[in-house]
């Protein structure tokens, strides 16, 4: 009895010291913050008994509460600092700045602050630091792998790992670098605590987390899961007819939106676009992608954080861990293709705020949109095989520019492939590259369908959340498969349309001008790519000048939402083969005369005008011969230029697969070839040529035909393509 007593006063002794800690962390002055209950059982489970727990609850649930409270706890009993293996740098700075407050000293150690790693380390050492925040990519980095994260094992109070649902191939965002972690919990000192953390987990995936966490199979680990209704959130889908509808809607209704907010596109392109859009409109927005550097990143998050700006334009780049409690809407231009990214997504508003208002504005660009990405999967079987025996042969390690040339895969795909191998112990990545194991491997040709399988089920999921009649909150929650999934009361199916799907003609009119605004310009080739001695190509370094295309035109991007809408359809490979489209033509014809009349142009008075265009090349196509000789027959004739001939391509040549730069480099050696007819024509014309292809991706094709027509005999190649991929 005494002891159950003592017991008791010494875990009531512990709550009061953690709602005072929550107090500190949250600027309370007046002592009346208190844990929930289920926050608090968390904290016990870490504190007092030394358990490993899985936490999945919803957005806003204050997980971050729980793992900042544990460590001033355990940090005042005596324990190491805790670390907190995290995906985003946003999260980190919003963490530092939180945990200061709590008085607890927090550092991070990520690619962008190299320069203080030995400090940090050395504050570490001291006991100076009492929150280690560190980015995924750091746990399969060498250096960082056997120099500092044994030593942080052995030193660590607490683990955390924060969004672990990217631990898990399952998931909706899984992440290679995140498997690391089974080396660093299996390094622990026994009784060492571990926490993990997310709000986007169905069961098949918290089992998974569970079980490669050591939180699962019998073990004597907390499993807290939550219920996800966010009660502040009022779900709605527009569907408007065209992208200019959706554009026009946001510029009308954007300001009826309450507070400050994001509004996410799936496609860099199309952020882009529509901010610049807002802006036009009068609207104060900033642009937030992989695309924008960091320290604009920053800029734009405290701009939202501060309401210095109505919303962020953001990509999935903008994701996990950004924290605005007062955010007050987000809004899809385009749907995501799964339901728990959205859920993650839409869970960013409406931390601290009674209301707020969820849009989905559907497009039917989507789903190209979906298909591109299901095409960067886990690759096959023959490519990993391959991958492999290039290691095993090679006789020092391979870094991924000197692999890439000799496999077919390109540097991102490769790089995430081999991170999966690393984890498997089939290979591992060490000082200047990554070197083959010899252990045996298996190819889980089972795993890796059934992950496309429920990837294609998340997508039919999605459509039917767009389309569905019933609670839409309640349908994210069983997609979670949350068991206390009811209506909501809240959405537009449950309590009725709060938005009316109106478009003034003003603003259709200026989106309509917008989409419809033809010209992408397309950056030339430079430099060969690294490597291209390893499969017998003699090329290396800079492209010479004279052998270089200029800077070309692209009708628009197939990833945008003006352009894009209209040239998918067209390129896509089902599509069959003909004359280019009236209204295509016509687009193109309007490029090419800005582009006369802009920058490198060679119209009377452009900006560092060129010599005019003396006649037409087009490039020969195995799938679209029509739609390319058309366009360069358009062109000629608009402009009275001669239509000179075309670039042939070797029937029998390989095709060249979307793969890297080598690959497809090797793919056109010697394929592509100037007839003597051409040439001669070059010689006689006695000036620059219009190259016109159909797409590019990569910017080879154009590249290496620039630089045959410029080896026989042409002064300058400008190309003219209708649409660029990305």
């Amino acid at each position: 009895m005494e002891r159950m007593e003592h017991e008791h006063t010494s875990n009531a002794d512990l709550r009061a010291g953690a709602d005072a800690v929550l107090a500190r962390l949250v600027g309370d002055t007046t002592g009346a913050a208190r844990l929930r209950e289920d926050q608090w059982r968390a904290i016990e489970a870490l504190v007092a008994d030394r358990r490993r727990a899985l936490v999945v609850q919803r957005t806003g649930w204050g997980k971050s509460a729980v793992y900042f409270v544990a460590t001033s706890l355990l940090r005042a009993r005596g324990s190491g600092p805790t670390v907190i293996v995290s995906p985003l740098l946003a999260l980190m700075r919003n963490q530092v700045e939180a945990a200061a407050r709590a008085g607890i000293h927090a550092r991070t150690i990520n690619s962008s602050n190299t320069e203080e790693w030995e400090d940090v380390q050395a504050a570490i050492a001291a006991g100076e630091v009492d929150v280690l925040l560190v980015s995924p990519e750091r746990l399969n980095n060498p250096d960082f792998r056997d120099q500092v994260l044994p030593k942080l094992s052995a030193a660590t109070g607490l683990l955390v790992v924060d969004e672990a649902h990217c631990i898990s191939d399952w998931g909706h965002d899984f992440r290679p670098d995140y498997r690391r972690l089974r080396t660093m919990l299996a390094d622990l000192p026994p009784g060492v605590p571990v926490l993990a953390t997310t709000a986007t987990a169905n069961a098949r995936v918290t089992a998974d987390v569970a079980e490669q966490l050591g939180t699962g199979g019998g073990s004597d680990a907390l499993v807290l899961r939550g219920p996800l209704d966010r009660e502040s959130l009022s779900l709605g889908v527009l569907r408007l007819p065209d992208a200019a509808h959706r554009m026009a809607w946001l510029a009308d209704h954007l300001d009826d939106l309450p507070g400050s907010g994001i509004i996410y596109t799936l496609t860099v392109a199309a952020a882009e676009e529509v901010t610049a859009f807002l802006r036009q409109r009068g609207h104060t927005v900033a642009s937030y992608t992989g695309r924008t550097e960091n320290a604009d990143r920053q800029q734009a998050e405290e701009d939202l954080l501060a309401n210095r700006v109505k919303a962020l334009v953001a990509t999935s780049a903008l994701g996990m861990g950004f924290d605005k409690p007062d955010l007050g809407f987000v809004v899809h231009l385009g749907s995501p293709s799964s339901p728990i990214a959205y859920y993650q997504q839409v869970g960013r508003a409406g931390r601290g705020v009674e209301h707020a208002e969820v849009l989905l504005l559907p497009g039917r660009e989507d789903e190209a949109i979906w298909e591109y990405f299901a095409s960067l999967a886990f690759p096959s079987e023959e490519l990993v095989r391959r991958t492999l025996d290039v290691l095993a042969r090679a006789d020092k390690p391979l870094s991924l520019p000197a692999l890439e040339p000799l496999v077919e895969l390109r540097r991102s795909r490769l790089e995430t492939m081999l991170k999966v191998l690393d984890v498997d112990g089939a290979v591992r990545r060490v000082k200047g590259g990554w070197l083959a194991t010899g252990q045996p491997w298996s190819y889980d040709a089972e795993r890796y369908a059934w992950v496309a399988r429920q990837r294609a089920a998340e997508q039919q999921a999605m459509r039917a959340y767009a389309s569905t009649t019933e609670c839409r909150m309640e349908f994210l929650q069983r997609q979670l498969d949350d068991e206390g999934a009811k209506p909501c009361g809240r959405c537009d199916n449950c309590a009725g349309p709060r938005f009316a799907a109106d478009a003034s003609s003003a603003a259709l009119d200026a989106a309509r001008s917008d989409l419809g605004r033809a010209g992408v310009e397309v950056e030339p080739r430079r430099m060969w790519p690294t490597g291209l001695g390893a499969i017998g190509i003699g090329l290396k370094g800079r492209i010479p000048a004279g052998e270089q295309a200029a800077p070309g035109r692209a009708l628009g991007r197939l990833s945008d939402i003006g352009w894009g809408n209209r040239l998918r359809p067209l390129l896509a490979p089902r599509t069959p083969d003909g004359p280019v489209p009236d209204d295509v033509a016509r687009a193109v014809i309007e490029v090419l005369a800005d582009w006369a009349k802009g920058p490198g142009g060679w119209a009377p008075g452009a900006e560092s005008a060129q010599p005019r265009p003396v006649g037409v090349v087009t490039v020969a196509s195995r799938t679209r011969p029509q739609l390319v000789r058309s366009l360069g027959a358009r062109i000629a004739e608009t402009g009275r230029l001669p239509l000179l001939g075309s670039v042939t391509y070797d029937e029998d040549a390989p095709r060249v697969s979307r793969s890297n730069s080598a690959q497809r480099l090797k793919a056109l050696d010697g394929a592509l070839a100037v007839p003597p007819a051409l040439a001669t024509a070059l010689a006689e014309a006695n000036g620059p040529v219009l190259l016109i292809d159909d797409f590019t991706e990569t910017g080879w094709t154009l590249a290496v035909a620039a630089r045959l027509l410029r080896r026989a005999g042409a002064k300058g190649v400008l190309p003219l393509v209708l649409a660029v991929q990305g």
